[in-house]
């Protein structure tokens, strides 16, 4: 997302919409050779749910990760991103009727607090700054709430079928999107467009479909909040991104990151008993 908004010397490049779409867009057209054969797979009494999954699980949390993205560090995002398994659990019990023990709640409130603290670790950026990270909870909030679904209503639908229509349902809103936002009349005469172009096409291919549907195979295999668990990955990886680009990483990001992972440790652990 990065590499797709700026460029080598951190100047502007295609916005945060354009970077978002071309996203989409780029995931529904390697998809596209599998989408006949996918219409003909699912039922249509779960047709909705895998549109729905679609922009649920891809589409908005795309364009909310890379609007505060421009404005916010990659390390604190993706620590951020370390709340999906509490939002699965979270959501799991507001909406899917799932079970939600006390030791699970104990989980989620250390895992807040965590998240808490990591805002708090900013305190010395504008308000702008922090106030973007919310879109990032809004985010893994979908997240949560579409493993959820997937697991409740897709789980006797392939991983590939249920990619191939959620994510080439996603190509004419995608297209809209850049047609609004005037992409197509970039001047791809410089070469900071054209590289912002291709990593936000690669981040598509490889990140979202190709990652989506070895998410949603983990998903049926091994249950939506192991599932989750990937995004405790997610903040490390970040984080070296963050250094990468001379982000401010303090004692209190790694404190406030190292909470989080022990409220969803707690989660999951009281989840599997």
């Amino acid at each position: 997302m990065k590499f797709g908004m700026f460029d080598e010397n951190q100047q502007s490049s295609l916005s945060a919409y354009d970077v978002a779409a071309l996203r989409m867009l780029s995931s529904g057209i390697v998809m596209l050779p599998f989408l006949f054969k996918a219409i003909k797979e699912i039922p249509k009494k779960t047709f909705t749910y895998v549109l729905l999954s679609g922009w649920l699980g891809s589409f908005f949390p795309a364009f909310l990760f890379c609007i505060a993205e421009s404005k916010i560090d990659s390390s604190l995002a993706g620590s951020l991103n370390a709340l999906s398994p509490l939002f699965f659990v979270i959501t799991g019990a507001l909406f899917f009727g799932n079970k939600t023990a006390s030791s699970k709640i104990l989980g989620i409130v250390i895992g807040l607090i965590g998240s808490a603290l990591l805002t708090y670790a900013n305190y010395n950026k504008p308000f702008s700054y922090i106030a973007y990270s919310g879109f990032v909870i809004i985010a893994t909030f979908l997240y949560g709430f579409n493993v959820n679904m997937v697991q409740k209503k897709l789980s006797g639908v392939s991983s590939t079928s249920i990619a191939a229509v959620a994510f080439t349902g996603l190509i004419i809103p995608s297209l809209i999107v850049l047609f609004v936002t005037d992409f197509f009349k970039t001047d791809f005469s410089q070469h900071k467009f054209v590289v912002s172009t291709i990593s936000a096409s690669i981040l598509g291919v490889i990140g979202t479909a190709f990652a989506s549907v070895l998410f949603y195979m983990l998903v049926k295999r091994a249950g939506g909040l192991f599932a989750s668990m990937v995004t405790y990955g997610i903040p490390f990886v970040a984080i070296f991104w963050g250094l990468y680009f001379k982000e401010q990483i303090t004692i209190l990001h790694i404190v406030s990151l190292a909470i989080i992972l022990i409220g969803v440790y707690l989660t999951n652990k009281s989840s599997s008993k």
